[in-house]
């Protein structure tokens, strides 16, 4: 059961649950804590801190979804245990979700989470962005461009972050990370691989949690991006 301060903090943010949510939700966290004895899938091992720091946080991303369109498609990069993914796909089943994972035991672990909860809005990818985003991708081409918001909460700078999300956006698409409190050096720091990507920074939103930076793709990906991982590692873009 999800505690009163989660239901408090939700309903001061603006978060309301349809009948079954909540209980759905009680499920993920419940399958996540159970199966991070045997694969890593979170630091956080309190049930009343994962409801605070995994949940919650994974839904303050809703006020941006919200003017997505019934059917929108929204990409998880770097999805790990689920997050922010599977809340958001529990409160949202009118969007359709992917679930991107290279990891082979957390991969088979979201498949597991989407067979228990029944979610027919996920679909989980084990593969990693730098591939599926690539313009040599075999066609026809399902993930560049093919998604309406790409959302992550993977750690990592954000100037190697853009470069393996925004391709997978579609014109006009968001791109919605989840930073911390460095997110404005981390932008600035970004201004120029921003520009290389022909991005631009729509936002920075203040939640309860954290920071959440978001970023709006005007026009197309330049087809040389995104570069193999070892190259983004090596030279990240904009890095003198």
């Amino acid at each position: 059961m999800a505690p009163a301060s989660f239901t408090s903090r939700c309903e001061a943010y603006g978060v309301a649950f349809d009948e079954g949510e909540l209980e759905q939700l009680g499920k993920y966290l419940a399958l996540l804590l159970a199966a991070n004895t045997l694969v890593n899938l979170t630091a956080v091992r309190d049930p009343d801190d994962a409801w605070e720091k995994h949940i919650f946080d994974a839904l303050t991303l809703l006020p941006i979804l919200a003017e997505l369109p019934t059917a929108s498609r929204v990409i998880d990069v770097g999805s790990g245990g689920g997050l922010p993914g599977v809340p958001l796909a529990i409160v949202r089943p009118d969007l359709q979700f992917v679930l991107l994972e290279p990891t082979g035991k957390k991969a088979a672990f979201l498949n597991h989470v989407t067979e228990q909860l029944s979610l027919v809005n996920v679909e989980v990818v084990r593969d990693r962005a730098e591939i599926i985003g690539s313009a040599s991708a075999p066609e026809p081409a399902e993930h560049r461009d093919g998604y309406d918001a790409v959302v992550s909460r993977a750690v990592g700078r954000l100037r190697m972050l853009a470069e393996l999300t925004v391709p997978l956006a579609n014109q006009g698409g968001l791109v919605v990370l989840v930073k911390g409190q460095r997110a404005d050096e981390e932008l600035a720091e970004a201004r120029q691989a921003l520009h290389m990507l022909c991005v631009s920074h729509a936002g920075t939103i203040e939640t309860p949690t954290g920071r959440i930076v978001v970023l709006e793709k005007r026009r197309p990906t330049p087809g040389k991006y995104p570069r193999s991982a070892a190259d983004i590692k090596r030279k990240p873009l904009g890095a003198s």
